[in-house]
């Protein structure tokens, strides 16, 4: 069964590893492909070892590494070739569509930190041939394949933490200066080096004369060279210091971490507008009132009263999830889809592929898709949910659904959300 649900709305520091991706023993081995990840046969995908994690693990990288300390990858994408050159980060910063920033070092001549947002174009930026500056691009897994392709290798972390990657192009010495984030991050280096410097650095306080949050007493406890197809992870609020060693490119593949604040407000909105659906019209009566000398004191029984209708929202738990899996798969306000250019079917050798844009999840009782939900139950919840954790369902997978989910298939086909692939070219239909 599946059915549409109304919308909501209309670490601790330790110490540092340096790993080689295919060494085991002692012994390294090379790669002739960039696939991210090894395969062991007859071992659960959470116990398989993963070059991306050098040879570790996803079980052992999420018990021992993950929010607890930092980790170095050697070639954890051998021969790593970027499939987004300079001009193309170029050009995506030039999008009025496309977030993007612009920092200029400080330099010795006494030019401070600068700080520019986009849209840039090119000759806005400065010469490749100036030293000292950076381009940042978010979101480039929304507006290209390969680099979304990218965040699949760390599917055994949970998709609603995943957040965006974001391409930062440096010229010699080009940085943002030293910095924590309040969220994981893996930092590929995709093309060139870049020097980075890192530290469980306490003191947390920031330069105050500045347009950027630079510390203003980064002390470092380690320091290397990437090289491409280097990895580096970082857990939250480990400081961190990237300059350039000649012109660089360096991918960051960086985590949501939502306060609690923001959540409850994103919540409590989202309640707030089920309320006509989900209480009752009664009114408030007060026949047993007394007449009061005091007339400007609140009723105890009014008080009461609206107390229960907020509590009755609240004690809804699957109304609360159902609040929460909307506001995590609610695309950015940037995100946009194309519907395709001429109608489209889903015929009985087609499989379908969720969009690069398209954000699904699931419970127990329902699936999420783009800031909409619907009920779940049966065979139906299954293929939804092999859908939303391997974001595509083969053909011969499609024909085992029903009527009801190829019909919501196709709905979201309609939308863009998705996209037909050809079970005799394989090609994504668009």
């Amino acid at each position: 069964m599946i059915q549409r649900a109304r919308s909501a709305v209309a670490g601790p520091s330790g110490p540092v590893s340096d790993k080689t991706a295919g060494k085991t023993s002692g012994k390294t081995t090379s790669k002739s492909t960039s696939k991210s990840t090894s395969k062991a046969v007859g071992k659960p995908l959470d116990q398989t070892p993963l070059d991306w994690l050098g040879g570790m693990s996803p079980r052992q990288f999420m018990a021992e590494y993950w929010q607890r300390k930092p980790l170095l990858v050697r070639q954890a994408i051998p021969g790593f070739v970027p499939p987004v050159s300079r001009d193309d980060v170029f050009a995506l910063a030039a999008r009025e569509d496309v977030e993007s920033r612009c920092v200029e070092s400080e330099r010795p001549d006494g030019q401070p930190w600068s700080l520019r947002r986009g849209p840039f174009a090119k000759r806005a930026l400065p010469s490749v041939r100036q030293p000292g500056w950076s381009l940042l691009v978010q979101g480039v897994d929304t507006l290209h394949d390969e680099v979304a392709e990218l965040k699949q290798a760390l599917n055994f972390i949970p998709s609603a933490r995943l957040d965006d990657v974001m391409i930062s192009y440096a010229t010699d010495g080009g940085g943002v200066g030293p910095h924590f984030d309040s969220y994981d991050v893996f930092l590929l280096q995709a093309q060139g080096q870049r020097r980075w410097r890192i530290g469980p650095q306490r003191d947390l306080r920031l330069r105050e004369d500045l347009p950027l949050k630079i510390l203003s007493h980064f002390k470092p406890e380690a320091e290397w060279v990437l090289e491409p197809g280097d990895l580096l992870y970082l857990p939250p609020r480990y400081a961190h210091d990237g300059i350039a060693i000649g012109e660089c490119m360096t991918w960051s593949i960086g985590f949501r971490a939502p306060r609690q604040d923001e959540l409850a407000q994103e919540l409590l909105a989202r309640l707030a507008d089920r309320a006509a659906d989900e209480l009752a019209t009664t009114l408030y009566q007060d026949a047993g009132q007394v007449a009061t000398s005091k007339p400007a004191q609140m009723p105890t029984n009014l008080q009461s009263f609206a107390r229960g209708a907020v509590e009755a929202l609240l004690q809804q738990p699957r109304l609360l999830d159902q609040c929460l899996g909307e506001y995590l798969t609610e695309p950015k306000p940037q995100v946009w889809f194309d519907a395709p250019a001429r109608a489209q079917r889903l015929g009985r050798r087609d499989g379908v592929k969720l969009d690069r844009r398209s954000q699904m999840l699931y419970d127990r009782s329902h699936i999420y898709l783009n800031g909409e939900s619907w009920r779940a139950a049966g065979d139906d919840a299954r293929w939804m949910r092999r859908l939303a954790d391997a974001r595509e369902l083969s053909a011969a997978e499609l024909s085992q659904t029903s009527e009801a989910v190829r019909q919501l298939l196709s709905d979201w086909l309609l939308a863009g959300w998705l996209h037909r692939v050809s079970s005799t070219t394989g090609m994504t239909q668009r």
